[in-house]
């Protein structure tokens, strides 16, 4: 390991600490901007069909709303974040974990994503060099981080994000920026969406409730993608066990979500950035090991 790989690496882990930033705001915006464009395509569809006159209404139009639009503000005073409160990690450490205009405490959550972005940079970098692969997997890493916690805070796994995820691991095993085979890749894609399909309407005609969603399938095919289809059991076994544990332990601590359920999203997820680390082979090693402590 020289010295320059040490520096490049580096050089993609600050890198990571800007995207991490950036992923902050799509965790939070993007899921609001969702509901926004839903309420309006009601809103249309109710007009079109007679069911709201028009004229009728009397809502302003709405403020725009996207990743860039308003600035970031405190959502307890409405204090507009200045560019130096904004540098990751270090404004953070700077504000004491608090809004300079009211004192209210910033969620630990910001820079944690923003240092697990830049450690998952740092580890692609390590593994791939200065290359068109750690682009590849430094986006795959930052689209994971997103995905998991949007689910987490509300169960939606936009397809903004799986669909060109899905696109984007089928065309890096094209252009052998992964070392996946094309078909593989595509099998691996296919598998990924039919299988959790499958399990999606045997749980629903056996019980009548719907136990995924439909993001899951999008988001286990993109994995299948990026991976094949030989690492879907072992990132579905994981994904399973992992989120098990989990649901066992918040219900122990009476910390599930009404409806007594919790999103399968992040543990996805985290199976597949698992899958990039370490390889689907240590995950069943780690995966009988967990299962043996049991």
């Amino acid at each position: 390991m020289t010295g320059s790989m040490l520096a490049d690496a580096a050089l993609v882990g600050v890198l990571g600490l800007l995207i991490g930033s950036f992923l902050n705001v799509v965790i939070h915006r993007l899921p609001g901007m969702m509901e926004r464009q839903w309420a309006a395509e009601c809103a249309q569809y109710a007009q079109d069909t007679g069911l709201l006159k028009p004229g009728k209404q009397d809502t302003p139009a709405p403020e725009t709303f996207n990743l860039w639009t308003p600035r970031s503000r405190c959502p307890a005073c409405g204090h507009e974040v200045r560019w130096y409160e904004n540098i990751p990690v270090l404004s953070y450490l700077g504000l004491r974990g608090r809004c300079s205009g009211c004192g209210t405490r910033i969620s630990a959550r910001y820079p944690l994503v923003e240092l697990a972005t830049a450690a998952l940079f740092y580890a692609c970098a390590m593994r791939w060099g200065w290359s068109l692969a750690t682009l590849a997997w430094c986006g795959f890493s930052a689209a994971l981080v997103a995905l998991a916690l949007i689910d987490w805070d509300t169960t939606l796994l936009p397809d903004d994000i799986t669909l060109p995820l899905l696109w984007a691991g089928l065309l890096a095993a094209v252009l052998h920026w992964t070392e996946v085979p094309p078909v593989d890749a595509v099998l691996g894609a296919a598998a990924g969406y039919l299988s959790l399909w499958t399990v999606y309407w045997g749980f629903k005609l056996a019980t009548g409730k719907e136990g995924m969603g439909y993001g899951d399938f999008k988001l286990f095919a993109a994995l299948g993608a990026w991976f094949g289809w030989q690492a879907l059991v072992p990132i579905i076994l994981m994904a399973s066990v992992i989120g098990a544990i989990v649901g066992i332990g918040m219900k122990f601590a009476s910390n599930l979500r009404e409806g007594k359920y919790v999103p399968f999203g992040p543990f996805l997820a985290g199976g597949g950035l698992a899958a990039m680390l370490w390889g689907p082979g240590r995950i069943m090693q780690a995966i009988y090991a967990t299962l043996g402590l049991l």
